[in-house]
C-alpha cells in the first residue's frame, strides 16, 4: 500500500503579517528598531512546525508590484494607505525569519501571494497532496474544497464551508461572485451599488451564480435593485475578475521541490537572539519538531525543571485550549487549603459569579480562585436546579465569607483580577474588603492603551496563546440563556476557574513590561487606586426624582408634538421626522435644496452635520427637525429611562463607568450614561434638576475652572495666557485684548465671546471652516481671526506643530504622566483621515492630562473623606467635575477639603482653581 505525500501547507505571510501588527502590542528589539509583528510571525511558524511535524511548509509572499488586476483596472487598491512607518521595515525581517526557520520562502513579480497559493493548491492535489492554506483573507476562501483546506491561526480554528456559510452566506464556491456583487473596500472593487454582501448573498442563493443572476436580473421585483444590476452587469463582470484568484501562475519552485527542510538551528538562533526573542530561543530547544529535527539536543529552558522560561519577550498566539486544572473546592477545608497557599504566596487570583451585572442586584452564586499557573479553582455557594433546589457539593454562603473576609482584607496578600471594580463592589455589599489590589484590564490598557480592546478572552489570545471559555458555552445563547446559578457546577467550575487561572498568568506577563516600558507611575500612581474608588461610587450610585422625570416626560413629548406639527407646516405635507429617508425627500426632493452627501444605500444623509449646515444657511425645517431629536433623545435617553432605571427602594440610578475604552484616559459612562446630559441647554438643566440628595444632604459639585486652557498654557509656555492665569483675570479678555490690540477695557463682549471660541477651539485643533461654523461669520474672517492668535501666541502654533511630528515618528502621543495616547491614521493617505488624526494628536495630551489629573484628584479626595471620617459621598465624575452628596452639617469641612485636595494635586506653571457649589438638585449646585 502506497504511502500518501505529506500534507502542503501554503502559509500567507503577507496577510499574517498585518494582522499581527494591528493585532498585537508594539515590541522593540534593543536598537529600537520595531519587531512586535516578526515576533508574532516567529511564533506563530514555530507552532504550526511543532504542531504539523510531517508537512511541507511554505511561506509566500506579495512581491509588492503591480499585477495584471492593475492593467484590468486602474484603480486596484488604488485606496489602499501606505503601511505604517513601523511595519515597513518589518518586511524584510519577516521574510528573513521564515528562511531562518529553513521554510521556502516564494514569491513572484506581478502576481499576488493569493495566486500563488491558489496555484500551488491546485498542483499539489493533482499530485495527491492535501493542502492546508494558512490564512483568514476573503479572497482565499474561495479555494475552500475537498482537499483543500484553511486554518485561521489568530483564532486557532479551521474555516470550512460552515464557517463561510455562517460568515458570508454562501458556500466557499461562490465568495467570488458574492465578492463581485458586493464589491469589496479594501482592494476598490467596485461591486454593484446598493448591493451589499447581504443582498448578494441572498441573490445568489435564489439564482444560483453571477452569470445566471445578471442575465436574469429583468425578473428581480425590487426596481432599484433590478436597475443597479441591470446597469451595471459589466462593473459586476469586471470585479469578478478581478477578484478571481489564477491557478496557472508561473512558480518559482516546482512543487515537488517543496519538501520539509531541516533548520539550520545555529542561523535561527542567531536570528531570534538578534532581534531580542530571547525566551522564544528557549522555547525553540525544546520542541522536538524544530530542534531535534535539527540534530540538536532538546535542552530544558532555565529553571531546572524542564520547562520553558515565562516569555517577557511578546505575546504568543492563539493555539489551543488552556490546559489549567479546574478544581471544584466542595468543602471548607479544601477552601483553606488555597486560601493558606496564597497567603504562602503573597497574592491571590480573585473573581466572581453573580447572578446579575448590575452591582445593586447582583447576587453572589460562586467565587474563582487561583494561586499558581496550571491551576484555578472555583467555589460554588448559589448555585440552583431549575426548581430552584440548591446543589449538591456546595458549602454555605456564609461559611464561606468568614473564610474568605481575613484573606480578601490581608494587605500582605495581593489580590488579582481583571475588572475588579465589579466585583469590589459586590463584595461590599457582603462586607467584604477586597484589598489591596491589581487589575490586569488597567495593567494592559496602560501598556497597550487602544491598541486593541482589553476583555479577558482577548488578552488571552493575544498574549498567553489559549482559548478561553466562553460564558454562552455553558449558559447558553439568546432565550435559551439560563442564570448562572442554574448552570451544572463541574461546566461552572471549567468556566470560572479558568477566569481566575487566565488572569494571574495575565499579570505574570503584564506587570514586568511596567518597569520595561516606564509605566509603572502612571498604572501605581493613577490607575490601580481608581479601582476602589469606582467601586464605590458604582455602588452608592446617585438618587433622582422620579416625579420630576415624569413630568420631564411628559412636557418633552408635548413640545415634541409642537414640533412635528410645526415642521409639517414648513414642509408642506405631514411626514415622519423619525425617518431619514423621509426627512431627505423633503428636503433634498420636495424643497428643492442642494445636498453633496449620501449614504451608502444612495439615500440623502440627513445626520446632525448636514442639518446643522442647513440651520446655519437659515433653513428653519433643520433646525425644527434639531430641535425634535434632541427632544426625543433626552426622552428615551433620560427622563424615560432613569426612571425604569431608579432602584424601587431607594430611588438611585447606578452608573458603570469604563476604565479602559478611551485612548486619552478618560472614564466613559454607560447604562445610563450620566456624562452627555447636555448642560447648556434648558432642557438639559432640567434633567440636573432631577438628580438629587437624600434626605438630611445636600448636592456639592466641584468643578475645575477651565482646566485645558490651563494645562495648554503649561505645555506650550504661553507667557500671557500663564501670567493671567497666575494672576487670576479674564484669559478670554486678555485673549481677545492681544488678538485685536485693544485695551481691556475697551473690548466689546462679541470679542471676548469670539476669543473664548478660538481659546478652546484650538486644543481641538479646530480650522477656519469650523471657527466660521461657530461664530457665524465668513470663512476667510474666521481664517484671519486664526492667523492673527498664532501670531499673539506662537509658542502654541510650535506645540501643535511639535505634537504632530511626534505622533507621525511613533504613533502615540503622551500626556504630562507618561500615558502613551495612541493616534490612529496619523500617516493614513486618505487626508480627510489624516487630519482629524493630527487634530486629535494635538488635543490628546492635553485632554489626556486633563483626565491624569482627576483621577489623581479623585483618588486623593475619595481618601481625605474617609480619613476625615466625613460622611460625604462621591456621587459622579463628569468630564472636569465631581458631583458629592454631603450631609447638611459638614458642607463647609467638605468644601474645604475638596477644594484643598484638588487644587494641589499636582503642580503646573500655571494654578488650578476649583468652583465649588451647593444645591438641593445637581442643576443648582453646579
Amino acid at each position: 500500500m502506497s504511502v500518501p505525500p505529506p500534507r502542503l501547507v501554503l502559509i500567507d505571510g503577507s496577510g499574517y503579517i498585518f494582522r499581527a501588527f494591528f493585532a498585537l502590542p508594539p515590541l522593540n528589539r534593543p536598537d529600537g528598531l520595531p519587531v512586535g509583528a516578526v515576533y508574532g510571525f516567529s511564533q506563530m511558524l514555530h507552532r504550526l512546525m511543532v504542531d504539523m511535524p510531517d508537512d511541507d511548509l511554505v511561506v509566500i509572499f506579495d512581491a509588492g508590484s503591480e499585477t495584471f488586476r492593475n492593467e484590468l483596472y486602474a484603480d486596484y487598491k488604488a485606496n489602499r494607505d501606505e503601511p505604517p512607518p513601523e511595519l515597513v521595515p518589518q518586511f524584510p525581517l519577516v521574510r528573513e525569519a521564515a528562511r531562518a526557520f529553513g521554510l521556502p520562502v516564494l514569491e513572484m513579480e506581478g502576481y499576488e501571494a493569493d495566486d500563488l497559493i491558489a496555484t500551488y493548491a491546485r498542483l499539489g492535489r493533482e499530485v495527491g497532496q492535501e493542502v492546508l492554506i494558512v490564512s483568514s483573507d476573503k479572497d482565499l476562501m474561495q479555494l475552500i474544497q475537498p482537499g483543500i483546506a484553511m486554518y485561521d491561526p489568530m483564532k486557532a480554528r479551521a474555516i470550512d464551508d460552515d464557517e463561510v456559510m455562517a460568515r458570508y452566506g454562501v458556500t466557499p464556491d461562490k465568495v467570488g461572485d458574492l465578492l463581485a456583487l458586493a464589491g469589496d473596500s479594501s482592494d476598490n472593487v467596485p461591486g454593484v451599488p446598493g448591493i451589499g454582501p447581504k443582498t448578494a448573498a441572498q441573490l445568489l442563493n435564489a439564482y444560483g451564480d453571477l452569470e445566471t443572476l445578471l442575465a436574469r436580473a429583468g425578473e428581480i421585483k425590487q426596481p432599484k435593485r433590478r436597475e443597479n444590476l441591470l446597469a451595471n452587469a459589466e462593473i459586476a463582470r469586471l470585479s469578478r475578475k478581478l477578484v478571481t484568484l489564477c491557478e496557472d501562475a508561473p512558480v518559482p519552485v516546482p512543487v515537488a521541490d517543496l519538501k520539509r527542510p531541516t533548520p539550520d538551528l545555529a542561523k535561527l538562533r542567531a536570528f531570534l537572539e538578534s532581534n531580542g526573542f530571547r525566551n522564544l530561543v528557549n522555547r525553540i530547544m525544546e520542541a522536538p519538531a524544530v530542534a531535534a529535527s535539527a540534530g540538536a539536543p532538546v535542552q530544558p529552558a532555565p529553571g531546572g525543571n524542564g520547562t520553558a522560561a515565562p516569555d517577557t519577550d511578546a505575546p504568543p498566539q492563539p493555539v489551543q485550549a488552556t490546559d489549567a486544572k479546574a478544581i471544584t473546592l466542595d468543602s471548607l477545608e479544601a477552601l483553606d487549603r488555597v486560601l493558606d497557599a496564597a497567603k504562602d504566596a503573597g497574592h491571590l487570583s480573585f473573581d466572581i459569579e453573580t447572578s446579575s451585572l448590575s452591582v445593586a442586584r447582583a447576587e453572589l452564586v460562586g467565587v474563582a480562585l487561583a494561586v499558581r499557573p496550571g491551576e484555578g479553582y472555583y467555589l460554588p455557594v448559589g448555585h440552583k436546579d431549575a426548581f430552584g433546589q440548591k446543589r449538591d457539593g456546595q458549602v454555605g454562603l456564609e461559611d464561606a465569607l468568614e473564610r474568605l473576609r481575613p484573606v480578601l482584607a490581608d494587605p500582605s496578600v495581593l489580590k488579582i483580577g481583571h475588572n475588579l471594580k465589579y466585583d469590589l463592589a459586590v463584595m461590599r455589599r457582603y462586607g467584604v474588603t477586597v484589598a489591596p489590589v491589581d487589575d490586569t484590564l488597567l495593567l494592559s490598557y496602560v501598556l497597550d492603551g487602544t491598541r486593541h480592546n482589553h476583555g479577558m478572552d482577548n488578552l488571552a489570545q493575544l498574549h498567553l496563546g489559549c482559548e478561553t471559555i466562553h460564558y454562552e458555552d455553558v449558559a447558553g445563547k439568546g432565550k435559551a440563556q439560563i442564570p448562572f446559578a442554574e448552570v451544572e457546577i463541574d461546566k461552572a467550575t471549567a468556566y470560572a476557574a479558568e477566569d481566575a487561572e487566565v488572569t494571574l498568568r495575565l499579570h505574570q506577563r503584564f506587570k514586568p513590561r511596567l518597569v520595561t516600558e516606564r509605566q509603572m507611575t502612571l498604572y501605581e500612581r493613577i490607575e490601580r487606586p481608581m479601582v476602589p474608588v469606582i467601586a464605590a461610587i458604582e455602588a452608592t450610585g446617585v438618587r433622582v426624582d422620579v416625579e420630576v422625570l415624569r413630568s420631564l416626560s411628559v412636557e418633552f413629548k408635548s413640545r415634541m408634538v409642537e414640533l412635528e406639527a410645526k415642521a409639517h407646516e414648513q414642509a408642506g405635507h405631514a411626514f415622519n421626522l423619525g425617518s431619514p429617508k423621509q426627512l431627505g425627500d423633503v428636503l433634498f426632493g420636495s424643497m428643492g435644496l442642494q445636498s453633496a452627501r449620501k449614504t451608502a444605500t444612495g439615500a440623502f444623509a440627513t445626520g446632525a452635520n448636514v442639518l446643522e449646515d442647513l440651520a446655519a444657511q437659515g433653513h428653519e425645517l433643520a433646525r425644527t427637525v434639531l430641535d425634535w431629536r434632541q427632544l426625543q433623545k433626552l426622552t428615551r435617553t433620560y427622563t424615560d429611562a432613569l426612571i425604569e432605571q431608579a432602584q424601587p427602594d431607594t430611588g438611585r440610578v447606578h452608573t458603570s463607568y469604563s476604565l479602559a475604552a478611551t485612548t486619552t484616559g478618560r472614564l466613559s459612562s454607560s447604562d445610563p450614561n450620566l456624562q452627555n446630559i447636555p448642560i447648556r441647554t434648558s432642557e438639559g438643566r432640567k434633567i440636573r434638576r432631577a438628580f438629587v440628595p437624600q434626605d438630611g444632604y445636600v448636592l456639592m459639585s466641584a468643578d475645575y475652572s477651565q482646566i485645558e486652557l490651563r494645562i495648554l498654557a503649561a505645555m506650550a509656555g504661553i507667557e500671557p495666557l500663564k501670567a493671567a492665569f497666575a494672576d487670576d483675570v479674564d484669559v478670554h479678555k486678555v485673549t481677545a485684548s492681544q488678538m485685536f490690540n485693544i485695551p481691556v477695557e475697551q473690548l466689546d463682549p462679541d470679542m471676548r465671546r469670539n476669543a473664548k471660541t478660538i481659546n478652546y477651539g484650538i486644543i481641538y485643533g479646530i480650522g477656519a471652516y469650523g471657527l466660521a461654523q461657530r461664530l457665524g461669520i465668513p470663512r476667510d474672517v474666521a481664517r484671519d481671526y486664526i492667523a492673527t492668535y498664532f501670531t499673539q501666541y506662537p509658542g502654541i502654533r510650535d506645540y501643535m506643530d511639535r505634537t504632530k511630528a511626534v505622533a507621525r515618528e511613533q504613533g502615540y502621543v503622551e500626556t504630562l504622566f507618561g500615558r502613551r495616547c495612541i493616534v490612529a491614521e496619523i500617516a493614513s493617505k486618505n487626508a480627510a483621515h489624516r487630519a482629524g488624526a493630527e487634530r486629535a494628536a494635538i488635543n490628546a495630551p492635553i485632554q489626556g492630562t486633563a483626565a491624569d489629573i482627576m483621577k489623581l484628584a479623585m483618588t486623593r479626595v475619595f481618601d481625605r473623606l474617609v480619613n476625615g471620617n466625613l460622611d460625604a459621598r462621591l456621587l459622579l465624575q463628569v468630564h472636569d467635575e465631581l458631583l458629592f452628596e454631603v450631609p447638611e452639617d459638614q458642607v463647609d469641612a467638605t468644601a474645604s477639603i475638596v477644594r484643598d485636595v484638588m487644587e494641589a494635586v499636582v503642580t503646573l506653571d500655571v494654578p488650578l482653581v476649583v468652583d465649588v457649589g451647593t444645591g438641593a438638585n445637581w442643576d443648582e449646585a453646579h
